[in-house]
């Protein structure tokens, strides 16, 4: 598992090449797979591969539009419950894992309490146009495709001792 977690990179620049669909069903068990509180699993995926869809997504924020240039952008939403945003974010975790361990890569672009460029709600542009109720929270955009760039694994630098604290009785 360390493996995977020291691999999984934010990809930002994508081959042209279709994702396969087992590859991409590997990935939704994954999130499908995650913990959410109480077990009420409230989340919704939706997976956009219609290029037109994907340009218009691409300006739900200033920092997300390099996701049109992914094979598959995969929406993470869900009914508005007390801790959906927990539970998406953990779908969101096991979707990069998995992700990597197909050979994909996928970046965590946020869509929840963001802005597009004229300063609208970047979840109620994504909301319609998707054309989902209001009761749909979209938590973020998940582009998949082949990596087109390539990023060295984190290293063990990166584990910081310094960080972890043990409590004292």
């Amino acid at each position: 598992m360390l493996d995977a977690i020291k691999k999984r990179r934010s990809i930002r620049k994508y081959q042209k090449k279709e994702v396969e669909p087992e590859k991409l069903e590997e990935i939704l068990k994954a999130a499908m797979y995650s913990p959410s509180a109480m077990h009420r699993r409230p989340w919704e995926f939706i997976v956009v591969k219609n290029q037109e869809l994907k340009d218009k997504l691409a300006k739900a924020t200033p920092w997300c539009g390099f996701v049109k240039d992914a094979s598959i952008i995969l929406i993470i939403a869900a009914s508005e419950s007390p801790f959906w945003v927990e539970d998406c974010s953990i779908a969101a975790e096991a979707v990069y894992l998995e992700a990597t361990n197909q050979g994909l890569g996928t970046c965590f672009c946020q869509i929840f309490e963001s802005k597009t460029l004229l300063m609208k709600s970047g979840e109620d542009y994504a909301r319609e146009l998707i054309k989902a109720p209001k009761n749909i929270r979209i938590l973020c955009l998940m582009p998949l495709g082949y990596p087109d760039e390539e990023k060295a694994e984190h290293s063990e630098k990166e584990f910081e001792k310094n960080k972890i604290h043990y409590e004292k009785y």
